[in-house]
């Protein structure tokens, strides 16, 4: 079978990239699929992730000019379409993915793929004409998620936020599952935001700068792009926590990351999983989450395998970490029934699920 996945920029170390060269490198290598890639990226060929020798790209370099470049992606995508002669084509949250279906002339199954909650913004918006286009995006967006055969989410309530008739859900594989557990004997806490506003790094400095109050001894390492952010940093100097707070660029070794870490913090302000959560529970490590929409209510059995903490409950989210930090048996408690819980994430079980899902949409 032949399928074509339409993407964003997939050569940054972002977790739509990891999970695409996840699940490609599984169709080629282990069901004999051929995988095509049409991306938006300047970068190409240099990727963070590995991605199988077998599998063929299609690219084109962006535009600051909006209007001029969504006629030239259409009609790339279009002509794409024609040379490749896929089976099933995937819109991963490609770019002005919005637009896409409208467009194509084509009569080839599309499913669309999100990684995204479907309240989804890059920055915190205030003002009443953001807030009226935040509304009409939106609605938009449920307008033209209809036009696919198939939705595709990461978890049930994903699934129910953007009131899909014809969804599936399916949930992304586990990048890894080892039999090391991680010692979790070091003073450290470690979390991923790679786009801090939407990871809510601003929330987790405030949880922070309590937790230090009383473990001054502890370092929170955070992994993400801090030339540009360098906002970030400039705010932790502010609260006087930059001391206790590692900022590292992403690395491809995050599994040795991990195993360092004693604890995992995510605060985000809105998942459509969190891939993170359970690279983080695959090695024994504890994990305490925000309930935002969507995704850590779908991973984190609260009390069970990590703390699912009331969205913007600091009180609740700092008492939490405390007791991680204070009780080594619960630490390691939480950590081995974490570790349990994700290998029905398994990558075996989850290509079963997208196998299943290409064979029906050719077939009907």
């Amino acid at each position: 079978m032949k399928i074509l996945y339409i993407v964003p920029d997939i050569t940054d170390s972002g977790g739509i990239a990891r999970v695409i060269s996840l699940k490609t490198n599984y169709l080629v290598e282990n069901l004999n699929y051929q995988v095509s890639l049409l991306s938006v990226t300047n970068t190409y060929p240099n990727v963070f992730y590995d991605f199988n020798q077998k599998t063929k790209w299609y690219t084109i370099a962006p535009s600051n000019n909006k209007i001029l470049f969504l006629i030239k992606y259409i009609r790339y995508i279009n002509k794409t379409i024609v040379i490749d002669k896929p089976d099933v084509i995937v819109v991963c949250d490609a770019v002005l993915w919005l637009f896409v279906p409208w467009f194509l002339k084509t009569k080839i199954p599309l499913i669309f793929e999100t990684h995204f909650s479907i309240r989804f913004q890059k920055k915190g918006y205030t003002s009443l004409y953001r807030r009226i286009r935040n509304k009409l995006i939106v609605s938009w967006r449920k307008k033209t998620i209809n036009l696919f055969k198939v939705a595709v989410f990461e978890t049930i309530q994903g699934s129910k936020e953007w009131g899909v008739e014809n969804s599936k859900v399916i949930a992304n594989p586990a990048s890894f599952l080892v039999n090391e557990q991680a010692s979790l004997i070091n003073k450290k806490a470690m979390a991923v935001c790679m786009n801090p506003y939407v990871k809510g790094l601003d929330r987790l400095f405030t949880i922070w700068k309590k937790i230090i109050l009383k473990h001054p001894d502890w370092i929170l390492d955070v992994y993400g792009h801090w030339t540009t952010n360098i906002e970030y940093i400039n705010k932790a100097k502010l609260l006087k926590i930059e001391q206790n707070i590692n900022f590292l660029p992403p690395t491809t070794a995050i599994y040795d990351s991990y195993l360092q870490a004693s604890v995992f913090l995510m605060t985000s302000r809105y998942e459509a999983f969190g891939m993170v959560l359970i690279e983080s529970m695959a090695v024994g490590l504890p994990c305490v989450a925000y309930d935002c929409p969507c995704g850590p209510g779908a991973v984190i059995d609260d009390g069970i395998n990590g703390f699912l903490i009331e969205d913007g409950n600091v009180d609740d989210y700092v008492e939490k970490v405390l007791n991680i930090i204070e009780d080594e048996d619960l630490r390691i408690k939480i950590g081995i029934d974490a570790k349990k819980s994700v290998h029905k994430y398994t990558i075996e079980v989850i290509m079963q699920e997208w196998e299943k899902l290409f064979v029906n949409v050719v077939n009907d």
